[in-house]
């Protein structure tokens, strides 16, 4: 198997403050780190046990097909290089590993049906583990 475990699950919130509240005080999930764009709270992580995690992004339009509130799940692997290596070996489209903000290296794809699939393989130095603010600018 291919993946490690389920990294996270990625949702739009349309308040922050308020998906803050529910995860972190109603739920007891402890946020580990934020998203931050232009200066701007964008989003946050929680941690949903060990080192799974459900990371929430403002929904700056209403939901729909092009922009769900599901936005895409995570798979952690150990080796992104072998990764990728083995699903394009299965004739899957993925895209190229690259360091992402949260300083951890990220790949993506396509299920069949159009859900996005990020592939993620952690660093020592990733916001997950230290804390540190994922600046983005996207």
């Amino acid at each position: 198997m291919i993946a490690k475990r389920l990294a996270h699950i990625n949702i739009g919130a349309d308040d922050l403050i308020e998906a803050q509240h529910f995860y972190c005080d109603v739920l007891g999930m402890e946020k580990v780190f934020e998203f931050l764009k232009d200066d701007e709270l964008y989003g946050f992580y929680v941690k949903a046990g060990h080192d799974t995690y459900i990371e929430v992004f403002i929904q700056e339009e209403a939901a729909n097909m092009e922009r769900p509130l599901l936005r895409h799940i995570c798979l952690e692997v150990e080796d992104i290089d072998k990764a990728i290596a083995e699903i394009r070996a299965k004739g899957w489209e993925i895209g190229d590993k690259k360091l992402g903000g949260d300083k951890a290296w990220q790949a993506w794809m396509k299920d069949p049906s159009g859900v996005d699939i990020e592939v993620m393989q952690y660093t020592e130095n990733s916001s997950h583990f230290t804390g540190a603010p994922c600046i983005v600018d996207w």
